[in-house]
């Protein structure tokens, strides 16, 4: 008979995994039924059986999400729906964040996550990730009341299996010579590097405005302009897309350290979190664009972005 916590395991997994009755597992393992109750019990307490509740989405949120998804041509949209537990509509996204991300996580990946108030939020709903390679895709870009994305990597380099690269660098700096001294730095490049081979990227997608960008904030009126003149609607860490889903590059470009819309569109897996309906242009350039396979939004930008699609036909 097994001992310890791998007894724990396995009838764990007889149970919940092989369907037997705690007088079979009592049967196979020698142990009585009462006993096998224990062992599945500690089995819970422990950590060894992990239980989750996913909500079930309405019938029309899931017929939404569909034709949404189709207008953008897109693998799918996941679409925050707020339930009877009260949560903040923030934080109901935050919380569809996560479960977008456990769902598409898998052991050995390597995963780039690029900070946005969302995925702020969404941490605290966050659940240990299997073994895996985290990459920071970008610097940080500190704004009050609002966690960091390098607190976060820091706390998910503490789970067992768990390899980090953190960017301990600001996402936009003033002069171009500050940035390029910032990206030789060791720990940086290869952060910057290791963005070459993502399995997964989740970043945030924000449309290139007042109000909606947090770059847009942090920089001149001149830089402003000067992207704005060039076309830029969409904003992705920092990079810029246009209208048409190209990549729109002006000087401020050179004083961005963080993953580049190339490498992003390599990678098989983006999630693009949408948190504002405010954002509908950006969308439709990084759907556009052609890297994002998952958005995920709220039910009143999705509704707008299928009235517009209705009307276009």
């Amino acid at each position: 008979m097994p001992d310890g916590t791998q007894l724990h395991y396995e009838v764990a997994r007889a149970y919940y995994l092989d369907g037997l009755s705690k007088i079979e597992i009592g049967e196979r393992f020698g142990v009585s039924r009462f006993q096998v109750a224990k062992l599945l019990k500690e089995a819970v307490d422990t950590g060894v059986v992990r239980i989750e509740l996913r909500r079930p989405q309405s019938e029309l949120t899931t017929t939404l999400a569909a034709e949404v998804a189709a207008a953008l041509g897109v693998r799918q949209v996941r679409i925050a729906e707020a339930g009877s537990d009260e949560l903040a509509p923030s934080e109901v996204l935050g919380r569809t964040v996560m479960e977008t991300i456990q769902d598409l996580i898998r052991p050995g990946m390597t995963v780039g996550l690029s900070w946005s108030r969302t995925l702020d939020i969404a941490a605290k709903f966050m659940k240990e990730p299997p073994p895996c390679d985290i990459v920071q895709l970008a610097g940080a870009l500190q704004l009050p009341g609002v966690g960091s994305l390098p607190q976060l990597i820091s706390r998910l380099g503490d789970s067992p299996g768990i390899n980090t690269w953190p960017i301990h660098a600001p996402l936009v700096v003033d002069e171009e010579s500050t940035a390029r001294d910032l990206r030789k730095q060791p720990e940086i490049a290869q952060a910057l590097d290791r963005a070459d081979r993502l399995d997964l990227a989740v970043v945030s997608l924000a449309e290139w405005k007042g109000g909606e960008s947090s770059v847009w904030d942090k920089v001149s009126r001149a830089d402003r302009e000067l992207a704005a003149d060039a076309g830029a609607v969409a904003e992705i860490s920092g990079r810029l897309l246009g209208a048409d889903g190209e990549p729109v590059v002006t000087r401020l470009d050179k004083r961005i350290i963080s993953v580049r819309l190339e490498q992003l569109a390599r990678t098989p897996e983006v999630v693009a979190v949408v948190p504002s309906a405010g954002r509908l242009e950006a969308v439709f350039a990084a759907a556009r664009a052609g890297f994002v396979t998952t958005f995920v939004m709220g039910s009143d930008l999705a509704a707008l972005i299928k009235e517009r699609a209705d009307a276009s036909r």
